[in-house]
């Protein structure tokens, strides 16, 4: 029997667009961020922007055993997420919403590709590195904060965690938790380092501001890529309150 060295193997998979990695912290995004729930035992995840459930099903792949509120705005998504999340009696959805700095009624504009949908709008940069991604509609959605209908959660539990990923709108989901900020253990944002969408707060502000509400940054994973020239236009950042 002929036995291909791993190089080989790697280097013949990387000529069709595959590459093979270990699941460990050091080389897998998703392990890195299972050791982090492990180590500060996170038993509560706030899954802001929870699209069809990607996050959360990751997470348990991983291991994630604990409690899980998901938060999603679209409506062809947040059914999505209902059936998905069905037979986990520690996964549950909120009703479908946006989050934000106050409480009334907003409109999101849905993309192309579901995940890069936005109540910002979206810039040429962002359409130029991915097409697909433009946006094709909008639809009306009840826009709520945090405060208001997550901080019954957090108090319930000793190290909650709070993921979003609300494609350039993270400041305003900030600004709607102030309360439900000094309970949380750990957060998981995207950071863009280039304007995509039209008033975004980019990633040095962010930084910032949770190092002020006493997070530090934990660790930094690519997120968002230029595919025409490499160039990292967005990150994901885990912040953990030491």
């Amino acid at each position: 029997m002929i036995r291909f060295g791993k190089g080989i193997v790697k280097s013949t998979l990387r000529k069709f667009g595959v590459d093979i990695h270990k699941h460990a912290p050091d080389v897998s995004p998703s392990a890195q961020i299972a050791a982090a729930l492990r180590k500060f035992e996170i038993d509560l995840i706030l899954d802001v922007g929870a699209n069809q459930g990607q996050f959360a099903s990751e997470t348990r792949a991983c291991g994630y055993a604990g409690n899980i509120v998901s938060f999603e705005p679209l409506s062809a998504a947040h059914a999505a997420l209902l059936q998905l999340s069905a037979g986990d009696p520690k996964w549950s959805v909120h009703p479908r919403c946006a989050l934000g700095a106050r409480n009334g009624e907003t409109e999101i504009n849905i993309a192309g590709n579901s995940a890069s949908s936005s109540l910002l709008p979206m810039l040429d940069s962002h359409i130029q590195a991915a097409p697909y991604a433009a946006y094709i509609g909008s639809e009306f959605v009840t826009l709520q904060t945090l405060d208001s209908i997550a901080l019954e959660h957090v108090t319930k539990f000793k190290n909650p965690f709070l993921k979003v990923d609300t494609q350039g709108f993270e400041w305003e989901v900030l600004d709607g938790a102030m309360n439900v900020l000094p309970h949380l253990r750990g957060i998981l944002l995207e950071l863009t380092l280039v304007p995509l969408y039209q008033g975004q707060h980019l990633w040095r502000e962010l930084i910032s501001r949770l190092e002020v509400e006493g997070f530090s940054l934990w660790a930094l994973q690519p997120g968002f890529t230029d595919p025409r020239d490499g160039r990292t236009l967005q990150a994901d950042g885990l912040f953990i309150r030491l």
